[in-house]
């Protein structure tokens, strides 16, 4: 049975995506401490290198006694240290428990991941070049966006996509322990009215109070100076504590989502991020913008519904 909510936000230290990766560092860390080769380790070990590899990055859980051989092997001598590692592979391993069936049958990898790391996090960076980001999505908003996916995700993924959207912004936006939230969004999401006029308009008025939220910052790059940036492509990136390199990066397309760990990949979105957000407009700035085309959109329908026949 998957956790609910308010479960999922008081068992932080027990999320397995996050569990799996601390024991994912830390045996890559003892490996290099003790200077083995991942062949050498697999041969003594008596394991496949593919096996080590796919632990190494994260792709596989390992069982605490493959987890205490290698431990072993590499001369790691501390026990409360082996002990906590023995509870995060524990915990890594109840993947399956922790999540509910429906979102594993219905919602992408990397995204399952990405709800963990949110839970986890303390500074997202959410950069957007086309879409507002999930987590801003008003319930109309996010039913609109999920439409253009009529031929591509089924009825039970975007009603479970929607359902999870909603939950999301109170995890990352709501609560009081809530991350700080970064949001870099290209001038022209200010142009597309999703959902028609009405809708796009409660869209950007509801985006222009959460902004007003102590942990959560907006500000909207001009098309004419994040045209490069857009280049990256959409992307996340979320730290997990004051350590730069405690982070990982989130990527979506249309048909595919990925959660990535490389610390260089993490690093260059980070620095691409930090660069363009000094040069976007500030909170102030983007916060005029937003309601100027919120208002925009409402006098259009005003001037629309009252105008006669006809006439546009």
């Amino acid at each position: 049975m998957g956790a609910g909510t308010d479960e999922m936000e008081s068992v932080r230290d027990e999320l397995p995506a996050v569990a799996r990766r601390r024991v994912r560092l830390a045996l890559r860390a003892a490996r290099d401490h003790a200077g083995l080769s991942q062949s050498e380790v697999a041969q003594r070990l008596g394991w496949s290198l593919s096996k080590l590899q796919r632990i190494e990055l994260g792709e596989v859980t390992i069982t605490p006694t493959d987890l205490r051989a290698a431990l072993g092997l590499y001369g790691v001598a501390d026990g409360e240290h082996t002990a906590a590692l023995l509870d995060d592979a524990r915990a890594a391993r109840r993947e399956r428990y922790w999540t509910a069936q429906e979102h594993r049958e219905y919602l992408p990898p990397g995204l399952l991941q990405l709800m963990q790391f949110e839970l986890r996090a303390t500074v997202i960076r959410d950069y957007q070049i086309a879409l507002m980001p999930g987590v801003l999505q008003t319930p109309a908003s996010a039913e609109a966006h999920l439409g253009w996916f009529d031929e591509s995700l089924t009825e039970d993924q975007r009603r479970v996509r929607h359902e999870v959207r909603l939950r999301r912004r109170r995890a990352v936006i709501e609560q009081e322990n809530s991350p700080e939230y970064r949001v870099l969004l290209d001038e022209s999401i200010l142009w597309r009215a999703v959902g028609g006029q009405l809708t796009a308009a409660d869209q950007f008025d509801d985006l222009a109070r959460t902004a007003q939220r102590r942990n959560v910052q907006v500000r909207v790059l001009p098309m004419d100076v994040g045209t490069m940036m857009s280049a990256s492509g959409a992307f996340v990136v979320l730290d997990l504590s004051d350590d730069p390199q405690d982070a990982v990066l989130y990527q979506e397309g249309y048909l595919w989502d990925q959660l990535v760990q490389d610390l260089d990949q993490v690093r260059y979105h980070r620095a691409i991020f930090e660069r363009f957000w000094s040069k976007a407009l500030d909170e102030d700035a983007s916060q005029a913008l937003i309601l100027a085309r919120a208002y925009d959109l409402r006098a259009r329908i005003a001037r629309a519904a009252s105008a006669p026949d006809g006439v546009s």
